[in-house]
């Protein structure tokens, strides 16, 4: 009997022990992404178009698919040589249309990425800092480091030790201080002297100034765009991008921030200090994108949307639209 007892408290301790490894497991969601391109009103001149568009790969939170590319034209698939980030590029001379679309078919499986477990790090803990990890403490154009983000830094993490407490502090100031407002003109651009002054925006704004702040005070912080996926499981078009940012501690690595989404959300507020949801896709990472093949115009801010140039000059007449669909979505019913 005491035996038969023993057996049904271990079972119950596995059981018990298998279910919290389930509970605390990441999340994950499979979806299909279609993105669309329309380039319109070509003028009769046209001798030369190019047409580049993100081109989303797999990494250790996201296992990425191109299923199909639809385009009239021959294209390649290509890497820029800053970030890695990879591009189709596609080239025609003398098109002899007036518009045309290409798209990308893409399957995904996005796992919630966590990397929050700061218990385990020593205030100040120290480790080999891998080369790849300085290029993100250098400015870019619209978050430049100089000596008003450095005030603003340090009076930000003032009093904080060790680079984790400075880091959250940023956090909460950026949350604290930024309101999600897109009304009027200015924000989207991910200037950090809008956010600075003007104290609203989008995740682009929140996210510069999260970035620079940290960089400021020698934290290095990367940006990365992508598209958002709405919570409930479906099909619908998505309006539009969204970005995020992760900071480097040493001795533990990079951990993922979403200061916009916490602003939105303000009960997942430590949540996405340390994580971000599987609602998402990520396409790029980096500012100031200088394509491959090289672009004529200047670099792009941010590469997320077609970027289309005619005879070597930027070409504006561009739509573009976005849909995802859950893999386990029904179809929706006739007539509906």
């Amino acid at each position: 009997m005491i035996k038969k007892s023993v057996l049904c408290i271990a079972l119950l301790a596995v059981s018990a022990a298998l279910a919290t490894a389930v509970a605390d497991a990441p999340r994950a969601r499979d979806f299909d992404f279609t993105y669309s391109a329309h380039i319109a009103e070509l003028p009769a001149d046209a001798h030369r178009v190019d047409v580049w568009l993100p081109y989303p790969t797999s990494d250790e939170n996201q296992e990425v698919t191109v299923t199909e590319v639809n385009a009239p034209f021959p294209h390649e698939v290509l890497k820029e040589s800053k970030y890695g980030n990879s591009i189709l590029h596609l080239s025609v001379s003398d098109p002899k249309v007036h518009d045309f679309d290409v798209d990308l078919k893409v399957r995904v499986r996005r796992k919630e990425y966590l990397h929050n477990a700061f218990a385990s790090l020593r205030t100040g803990a120290k480790g080999a800092r891998p080369a790849s990890v300085a290029m993100w403490l250098k400015p870019d154009r619209l978050v430049p480091v100089d000596d008003r983000i450095r005030g603003i830094a340090r009076g930000v993490t003032r009093g904080k030790k060790g680079d984790l407490a400075k880091a959250r502090a940023i956090y909460d100031y950026v949350v604290d201080t930024m309101a999600y407002d897109k009304s009027g003109t200015g924000w989207g651009n991910g200037d950090i002297y809008w956010a600075c002054d003007a104290k609203r925006g989008n995740c682009t704004d929140f996210h510069a100034l999260f970035i620079g702040l940290n960089r400021a005070v020698g934290i290095p912080a990367k940006f990365a765009i992508g598209f958002p996926v709405p919570p409930d499981r479906g099909q619908g078009e998505i309006a539009g991008y969204h970005c995020w940012a992760e900071f480097y501690l040493d001795g533990y690595g990079w951990v993922p921030v979403d200061a916009s989404e916490a602003r939105k959300h303000p009960e997942k507020r430590d949540y996405f200090f340390g994580a971000h949801d599987e609602n998402r896709v990520q396409f790029t990472l980096g500012r100031d994108i200088v394509l491959n093949p090289k672009q004529a115009g200047d670099p792009l801010n941010y590469f997320i949307y077609p970027y289309v140039e005619v005879n070597g000059q930027p070409f504006s007449k561009v739509t573009k639209t976005f849909h995802y669909k859950d893999q386990e979505a029904p179809a929706k019913a006739a007539g509906r």
